[in-house]
């Protein structure tokens, strides 16, 4: 049996999570294209007949943080590449160009001494490539993997090679049983991820970077329904306008999306108390 851990590193929205999400078969990890979409590390777990790989996605590193979220997510993603991992995955996105970020993304990868796999992900996006940029990590990286994340393409080769170089375990010295999927995050947290997707799916570019949702409440009313209580916060009272909409109709509208896919990962009845509320320092209370 195989067992080890595989740590993610890339841009924002070169499709770690979307990548997480398919390979696991399960939602771990909310998705957007807007970038701060994953905002801490999240641990997800393999479990097959070859052995368990768990899978470090982590936020996109951002080439110049300047305010103080962008460096709370940095320090988080920095704080990750100190942990012991068994292989590292460079993930590239070939649709946009290489920049000062993608140059210091690679700059970090250098450090880590482990194997590395450079994917180049959406191979399904041919309009516009930038792949000849890229050209030179050729000689850098003996392993090299073109998937698409969005449809699965191209995983089985990946996910030999990363079984093949993952270290040999016995039966008595591998974990217990696990959870599948594991996530490292409660159900307060994944829920409240999962209303976070909703303001990024649903708004326009400025509201998602001035927002998170915090969930307050989980009790089970009855056998068939579960009452949650949330919040989305936000940094300003006109955002919070724009959240809720002309009589209540966005806030509504979030609500209704955020319950449907809460329902569909908990299986069962959610009544969802959502709120927004202005308050202009969530980003210091929340991301310490």
């Amino acid at each position: 049996m195989k067992e080890g851990v595989v740590l993610l590193i890339g841009r924002p929205n070169v499709g770690k999570s979307t990548f997480v999400n398919n390979v696991i078969g399960q939602k771990v990890a909310i998705t957007s294209p807007k970038p701060q979409t994953t905002r801490s590390p999240i641990k997800a777990l393999l479990n097959e007949e070859r052995g368990n790989i768990l899978f470090i996605d982590t936020p996109g590193i951002i080439g110049k943080a300047q305010d103080y979220l962008s460096k709370k997510i940095n320090e988080r993603t920095m704080n990750v590449l100190h942990e012991k991992v068994n292989i590292v995955i460079y993930m590239v996105d070939h649709t946009r160009r290489r920049d000062f970020e993608e140059g210091r993304v690679l700059g970090f990868v250098r450090q880590i001494n482990k194997p590395k796999l450079l994917v180049i992900n959406k191979i399904d996006l041919q309009e516009k490539s930038y792949l000849p940029q890229y050209k030179f990590l050729e000689d850098e990286f003996p392993d090299i993997y073109a998937i698409s994340a969005i449809t699965r393409k191209h995983f089985k080769p990946l996910l030999d090679k990363i079984f093949e170089l993952l270290p040999e375990v016995s039966e008595s010295e591998m974990g217990d049983d696990p959870i599948y999927p594991l996530i490292n995050m409660d159900s307060y947290g994944f829920i409240a991820e999962l209303i976070r997707e909703k303001v990024f799916l649903k708004m326009g570019e400025e509201i998602p970077y001035t927002t998170t949702a915090i969930v307050d409440e989980i009790t089970e009313r009855t056998k068939k329904i579960t009452y949650i209580k949330a919040r989305i916060l936000t940094t300003e009272d006109r955002y919070k306008r724009m959240i809720i909409g002309h009589d209540g109709h966005k806030i509504k509208e979030l609500g209704s999306m955020s319950r449907k896919e809460i329902e569909l990962a908990m299986d069962r009845k959610i009544f969802l108390d959502l709120t927004v509320e202005t308050d202009p320092h969530w980003q210091e209370v929340y991301y310490k």
